[in-house]
């Protein structure tokens, strides 16, 4: 392969800007707008726990576990087919689901369009890395990349909430598809296509191996924190993973062609948002997860309500990450990474001081500072990946950043809902007899909730105690999110430490040791970011 796919990288890039912006909206719409929905999921198809628990499982797994992939796919075949191909998937995938009459089916539809976002991602970003060369300019580009990455969350409980207030929960996924149908044709004539200037082959043992390895540990955390880590099919999954990722490794390290260059992590700039993106989103989506559950189950609000708080969040984020991307060049993202995961770890100290009765008010400065801390992270830790590696590699880059991104993101929800149910567990017991429940009351309460989880207790007959209950079953639960925050605080302290630490602004060119195949030099590094 040559650069000869596309004589100009600079042609075409509004409209590369613009499709590829729209394009990782529409990847990232359903990770917020089924979350909200799930209360009326359930409600519709009978489904249980466990299966809700896989709606949104089912998105997240294949594109945790595809996006180095297409990342590749897309260096080796040209980006715009594989910018094609991800949207057609989001279009089919949006479209069984809202056809869907079973859980089983909602799931194949989530599946589809979670390897559509797979898809979208990688191939997104390193677009539009290829129609601006220059990292300084790039980074201006790649901020309204991240905006668009954020604005889902921003706009997706509202467009739920609105729904959910008029129509079925199935109308949710009717966006995607006309969308999707709008930029595909819109690439067909505008987009222009690149690919990895100094070719790669697919590399399957790579490709494979780092499947397995993604899926049977996201698998293993999910499962586990929803039966217990003891089980046998969990010890084999997680085993299974580990096995798969050492082997991953391994396979890298000896391909000609790498789908992951285990050498670009010589440059400390891209270690370091590699962790930082792994670590900040663990805590961050599993903090969400854990927000939207308090705003059901101890404050009682619609899914509007909800809507209105939760974006406070993303909309702060959203509105920062273009002044963020603005001053990447006067300031070293270093400092903005740093600042914002302080500031982030801040936000969720605070927020172990909210209870049942904060108002809106009193939660609202609490969240503003956290999305004000995530849009300082975004957008360089995004900028910084791709800049610290060489130009032709920026795919790679992508699709790394993106994957461990992603692996984080999945992991989020499992680890801190199995501290929140183990810590609610403990706890519920004392709370019941603190709150003057009777024994016997309290015993079928634990039962209840053990089984079926601390939402199946409103559905008990407790007669006079039920108000008790359920002021203990609140406060039990506050317990565990208390704890999951205080966790979340601690891993974004931690990525801030590994990024002072790691991301250093470099007196010359990019990593120059970041090789492919066995060691070989890389040539034509550019000027990092930072």
């Amino acid at each position: 392969m040559n650069s000869a796919t596309t004589p100009d990288p600079r042609a075409g890039r509004a409209a590369t800007l613009v499709v590829a912006c729209l394009g990782v909206f529409v990847a990232y719409l359903p990770v917020t707008t089924v979350s909200v929905s799930l209360p009326a999921i359930q409600r519709a198809l009978g489904a249980s726990t466990s299966e809700l628990s896989w709606v949104s499982d089912a998105f997240v797994l294949p594109m945790a576990a595809l996006i180095l992939t297409t990342g590749v796919l897309g260096d080796v075949y040209g980006r715009k087919k594989v910018f094609q191909a991800g949207m057609a998937f989001c279009a089919l995938g949006a479209a069984i689901s809202l056809l869907s009459g079973s859980v089983q089916a909602l799931w194949v539809g989530q599946a589809v369009s979670g390897v559509g976002a797979a898809a979208l991602l990688p191939t997104t970003l390193a677009l539009i890395s290829h129609a601006v060369p220059d990292h300084r300019e790039r980074g201006r580009f790649i901020g309204f990349w991240a905006m668009s990455l954020t604005a889902p969350l921003a706009v997706g409980p509202l467009i739920a909430g609105a729904l959910l207030e008029h129509a079925a929960w199935r109308w949710i996924f009717l966006l995607p598809i006309p969308v999707s149908a709008v930029l595909l044709a819109v690439a067909a004539f505008r987009l222009p296509d690149s690919r990895a200037p100094h070719g790669r082959r697919l590399d399957w043992p790579g490709q494979i191996t780092a499947a397995v390895a993604v899926t049977a540990l996201v698998y293993g955390v999910i499962e586990g924190g929803a039966g217990g880590f003891g089980e046998p099919a969990v010890i084999t999954a997680l085993a299974l993973g580990a096995v798969a990722a050492v082997a991953f490794v391994l396979v890298e390290l000896r391909s000609p062609s790498p789908m992951l260059d285990p050498a670009l992590f010589r440059s400390p700039a891209f270690t370091a948002t590699a962790l930082v993106a792994m670590v900040s989103f663990l805590g961050l989506i599993g903090f969400f997860f854990v927000l939207s559950l308090y705003f059901g189950l101890v404050q009682h609000l619609s899914t509007m309500q909800a809507a209105l708080r939760l974006v406070l969040v993303s909309g702060t984020s959203l509105v920062a990450g273009l002044p963020v991307g603005r001053l990447m060049h006067r300031i070293s993202p270093r400092v903005l990474i740093t600042s914002g995961l302080v500031l982030i770890a801040a936000a969720l100290l605070a927020m172990t001081g909210v209870d049942a009765g904060t108002s809106y008010a009193s939660l609202a400065w609490r969240l503003v500072l956290l999305g004000l801390g995530m849009g300082a992270v975004l957008t360089p830790m995004t900028a910084s990946a791709v800049s610290a590696v060489p130009f032709h590699l920026a795919g790679m880059a992508a699709a790394g950043n993106n994957a461990i991104r992603q692996v984080g993101g999945a992991l989020g929800p499992a680890v801190l809902g199995a501290l929140l149910t183990t810590r609610e567990l403990n706890a519920l017991p004392e709370r019941l007899a603190d709150a003057g429940v009777p024994a016997g009351t309290g015993a079928r309460v634990v039962d209840a909730a053990r089984e079926h989880g601390l939402g199946a207790v409103a559905g008990l007959d407790l007669g006079p105690a039920t108000g008790q209950a359920l002021t203990a079953l609140g406060s039990s639960f506050l317990d565990g999110m208390r704890l999951c925050l205080l966790v979340s605080a601690g891993l974004a302290l931690l990525a801030a430490l590994a990024c002072a630490l790691l991301l250093k602004s470099p007196s010359g060119a990019g990593p120059g040791t970041a090789g492919q195949g066995q060691g070989k030099p890389v040539r034509e590094a550019e000027r990092a970011a930072v």
